[in-house]
């Protein structure tokens, strides 16, 4: 049955759309806590069970601090994102902030381009995280693993969006506990955490402070997931009031389950055994004991599964809403008359994921996902001051924050992304 909820009226690409498929709307079906889990079910996929050794590895037993530098700076933008997901409910929002803001489609077209590709490349960078979990298992090659999982989430996601989300929801109870196990196990090394503070509080030194930055712009990857939300607004009841809760409540969650797992795992593993693992959270358990190791490696492959199903819906979105809004070809609007899914963006979604899957290593991945999703913060922080400055009455928020939340939201991301380029460039090492 075809939903007829709608946000106020119909856009200008439904009115004159020339095509049943153009004629047919996603389905409202998400409520609060669904979308909640949604985010941070994406946002725990996407980074501490596949980053965490990788991060300790830039930044050594200052990980926790590269997490908690990395919220910092991603809680202004989480702000408002809230604020204009109240004001423009729709997909592909950050395409929609930009235009309504400086109303230049070249812009917006790039905006659109660049969401895709932190969505796109997101799900290849976990995709290439399950092949080190699987391999706990049986031996496969990678490239056959990677190419079974993405080939089945892009069927899942195509079934339709209460399937999709349904597995996304459920998975992240799954990944949920595999976090509470590696802390439950881990609280002998909480406990003891404020004895070790001389190892875990850093100098005041500008060599450490480096190290820190460089690992806090990989961990800004494991939070890679809460803008992911905005893209499935058509699918989201009460939208207006819905969204920015959801957000707020998903990066709380997840930054506080980051912290913690961040600090067992500096605290449980030696440092050259950490940096160097391919399961990160099964070697963990395995030192603790607590649990299987086996049944730890199972839930990191759920966890995995769940991280590329979400990015996977959410490009898709990006590519439907840009086709929907005349920013890309409108065959990538088109809604199934059955499963109401944009097929046609699914299926360009799942290849590419595929493509970069198989020819670029992890880490790789992660740094170029979160050097495009700095400048696409800067962008939506921008889009909201200059918002704000014209106050234009038609856009009005269900939400609002004061001006400095989006301005520290710009100064931030932009030294974040200055210090990155300053190591790309071999400025510092």
């Amino acid at each position: 049955m075809l939903s007829s909820a709608k946000t106020d009226g119909k856009s200008d690409m439904e009115e004159n759309a020339d095509s049943p498929h153009n004629m047919v709307t996603l389905k409202r079906s998400l409520s609060l806590w669904k979308l909640v889990l949604y985010g941070v079910g994406t946002m725990l996929g996407a980074g501490i069970y596949v980053l965490i050794s990788k991060i300790a590895g830039s930044a050594g037993m200052y990980a926790p601090l590269a997490f908690l530098v990395s919220a910092i700076i991603v809680s202004f933008s989480a702000l408002s994102y809230a604020e204009l997901s109240s004001r423009l409910p729709v997909s592909a929002g950050e395409v929609a902030y930009v235009n309504a803001a400086f109303h230049r489609k070249s812009l917006s077209i790039l905006m659109g381009i660049a969401v895709l590709t932190t969505g796109i490349v997101s799900a290849a960078t976990i995709s290439r995280g399950f092949a080190g979990y699987l391999n706990e298992f049986i031996e496969i090659q990678s490239v056959w693993s990677i190419t079974i999982l993405v080939l089945s989430v892009g069927v899942l996601a195509a079934l339709g969006v209460d399937a999709a989300v349904g597995v996304v929801v459920a998975i992240t109870f799954v990944e949920l506990a595999g976090v509470v196990f590696v802390i439950v196990g881990g609280a002998g090394e909480l406990i003891s955490a404020p004895r070790q503070l001389s190892e875990l509080v850093p100098p005041f030194d500008p060599g450490v402070m480096i190290t820190i930055v460089s690992g806090s712009f990989l961990a800004f990857y494991a939070f890679i997931g809460f803008e992911d939300m905005v893209n499935m607004a058509e699918e989201v009841r009460d939208v207006e009031k819905t969204l920015p809760k959801a957000i707020i409540l998903a990066l709380v969650i997840t930054t506080t389950l980051y912290l913690l797992v961040a600090l067992v795992a500096v605290l449980t593993l030696p440092m050259e055994k950490l940096i160097n693992s391919q399961a990160p959270f099964t070697d963990i358990v395995r030192h603790h004991g607590l649990i299987p190791a086996w049944l730890i490696s199972l839930i990191s492959l759920v966890a995995v599964l769940n991280g590329v199903m979400v990015q996977v819906v959410m490009a898709s979105r990006v590519l439907y809403g840009m086709g929907r809004q005349g920013f890309a070809p409108k065959i990538l609007g088109a809604v199934h008359l059955r499963t109401q899914t944009p097929l046609w963006a699914t299926g360009v979604t799942t290849v590419t994921v595929l493509v970069l899957a198989l020819g670029f290593p992890i880490e790789s991945l992660a740094r170029g996902t979160s050097f495009v999703m700095l400048c696409v913060f800067i962008m939506v922080n921008a889009a909201l001051i200059k918002l704000k400055r014209n106050a234009n009455p038609s856009q009005t928020a269900g939400v609002q924050y004061p001006l400095y939340i989006p301005v520290l939201g710009v100064i931030l991301s932009a030294l974040l992304l200055l210090m990155e380029c300053l190591r790309f460039t071999g400025w510092y090492d």
